[in-house]
């Protein structure tokens, strides 16, 4: 997420020196950038379970695809927009 907003940093328009910077929030949100992917070692996989729990409490329709890798597990958490996905991130400290 970070990599994008510095790669959208051009569309900041800073024309108020008493007001600050102020950008599109649609050009740091992508309206389709819903998934959020994490990667856990095997040792680790409970913590990660864990965030599913938190995400399933949190938002009523979110959808969970487990994948299992060489050295563990990731998951991709599915939000209905990309708002709760940031909500989520930002909630836990992600």
């Amino acid at each position: 997420m970070v990599k994008k907003i510095i790669e959208q940093q051009g569309n900041v328009n800073d024309s108020c020196p008493e007001c600050g910077s102020f950008v599109d929030i649609g050009a740091v949100i992508d309206e389709h950038d819903c998934v959020l992917t994490i990667k856990s070692s095997s040792d680790k996989i409970q913590e990660l379970e864990q965030i599913v729990e938190k995400a399933k409490q949190r938002f009523s329709n979110v959808e969970v695809n487990y994948t299992h890798t060489g050295d563990g597990e990731s998951v991709d958490i599915v939000f209905d927009v990309a708002a709760e996905k940031m909500i989520f991130q930002l909630e836990n400290q992600l």
